[in-house]
């Protein structure tokens, strides 16, 4: 059974974390979040830690989630998270603009996506995405919009996927 709740989280120099009701606040280098916490669960900060503890046995799942959730927080604006995706086949090409990001895919039109408030994404070649910011769920979730445009598909390969992403190719039809 996990116990991720009962962890202490440290606070690292130059962040700020406040609580104001259920909306707990974390400042740092790279940007500010905002999060709406249960109120089932009791937040103590002494020293440059913070631990969470819940009121009852029947909170544990949120007890865990709060804890990841703050931990995420403290992390992505100390450090930030980032998601890297290649685009795989023949024209295939991005082009960043700003928050801008244009894709040709194969589609007879481009496909122009805006990048959410706090996310940064960017190009290093024509084929390299790059998305990055404080948030790992906005972070994730807009590298995953990027990925949904075009998908990899079995067959050749071909589409975008996250760079660490392994894509199982199936074997076409064999005629006789």
């Amino acid at each position: 059974m996990s116990r991720i709740g009962f962890k202490t989280i440290v606070v690292p120099e130059g962040v700020t974390v406040t609580k104001d009701g259920e909306m707990i606040t974390v400042k740092g280098p790279k940007g500010e979040l905002t999060r709406h916490f249960d109120s089932r669960i009791n937040f103590d900060q002494k020293d440059g830690e913070i631990n969470l503890t819940r009121n009852s046995e029947n909170d544990k799942a949120i007890h865990g989630t709060s804890r990841a959730n703050l931990a995420n927080m403290i992390e992505g604006v100390t450090k930030g998270f980032q998601k890297s995706l290649q685009l795989i086949g023949v024209g295939y090409r991005a082009q960043a603009q700003g928050s801008k990001l244009t894709l040709n895919v194969g589609y007879s039109h481009p496909v122009v996506m805006e990048a959410p408030e706090g996310v940064k994404v960017s190009t290093s070649s024509a084929t390299d995405i790059l998305v990055e910011g404080a948030s790992k769920q906005d972070v994730g979730q807009f590298a995953a919009e990027i990925r949904a445009v075009r998908a990899p598909e079995p067959y050749k390969g071909k589409g975008i996927r996250y760079t660490d992403e392994y894509v199982r190719r199936k074997e076409g039809k064999t005629g006789k």
